[in-house]
């Protein structure tokens, strides 16, 4: 009896982790709800015109219309109207409502919002900031951006709206022109500069109180080191020179304050002068019985 078995397999470990489950598009959402049935199509057509394989979709694809070279102009259409413009007009539009949409599901994908709609829903419960931001993007959407819009009687203007710069005409007025012109060649040619006299003032304001607040900062440092300096020098009489203290009956440390402030050396040497000497006499004065 002949048994033929089956080739080995070998299952081999995978290399990196299983794709994460990708949350449906509000269209799968709608065609599942719908009972829609998607239908499979390749992404080459056969175009009769061109006689040759082109993409259904995309760049380059046969549904493209924009490269017609005659276009019937309908009936209740303007007779002026340029038609290939409307059609590319058209097709950019749908092409940026494209992006839009991918935009947006991306971003429900991820949980976040647009910023561009961000804040501008109609929810039930709006702060006052939200409510000023909603309606001053409706009033700058118009096509007269805001110029025509009328305001209220207590209306205030809005923050951060900014003020747009206004530029002379290229020709007009010569002599105020000219003017300007002198003006700034003055202005160029004179030897005393400019002085922004507020400008200056807050200068030399913010200067000062740098160095009072450096002033401050070092002297609150040089009264930590100071005390705790002292505080060595208390503990032990007769300690070490480098402790601050003196010893009994000995040379004064070094760590002393001096004439000169170079330690108990110099003084010691200096203090000879005019100064008490134990069962000595000083050299100008008598000794008091």
């Amino acid at each position: 009896m002949v048994v033929q078995l089956p080739e080995p397999i070998t299952h081999l470990p995978r290399e990196k982790p299983l794709p994460r489950w990708r949350p449906l598009t509000r269209w799968q959402q709608f065609s599942c709800l719908k009972g829609i049935c998607p239908k499979k199509k390749t992404h080459l057509v056969w175009d009769e015109v061109s006689g040759q394989w082109q993409w259904r979709w995309g760049y380059q694809c046969t549904r493209d219309d924009t490269k017609e070279s005659l276009i019937e102009v309908p009936s209740n259409a303007y007779p002026l109207e340029d038609q290939f413009t409307k059609r590319i007009k058209a097709k950019k539009e749908q092409m940026a409502k494209n992006k839009l949409n991918r935009l947006c599901n991306s971003a429900r994908v991820h949980k976040m919002q647009l910023p561009s709609v961000a804040g501008l829903h109609p929810i039930g419960n709006q702060s006052k900031e939200e409510l000023g931001r909603a309606m001053q993007v409706a009033k700058v959407s118009t096509a007269s951006v805001e110029c025509f819009q009328k305001c209220l009687s207590k209306e205030k203007a809005p923050w951060g709206s900014g003020k747009k710069r206004k530029f002379q005409p290229l020709l007009g007025d010569f002599v105020a022109e000219k003017k300007n012109q002198l003006e700034l060649l003055h202005v160029m040619n004179s030897k005393k500069p400019q002085l922004d006299v507020m400008q200056a003032t807050n200068k030399q304001m913010r200067e000062d109180d740098q160095k009072e607040a450096a002033k401050r900062r070092k002297m609150r440092q040089k009264g930590k080191r100071k005390g705790g300096q002292q505080g060595l020098g208390n503990k032990r009489k007769g300690g070490p020179p480098n402790q601050g203290g003196k010893r009994k009956g000995g040379q004064p440390s070094q760590g002393g304050k001096g004439k000169w402030g170079l330690g108990g050396k110099i003084n010691s040497r200096l203090r000879g002068f005019g100064d008490k000497r134990k069962g000595g006499q000083h050299p100008g004065r008598k000794r008091r019985k």
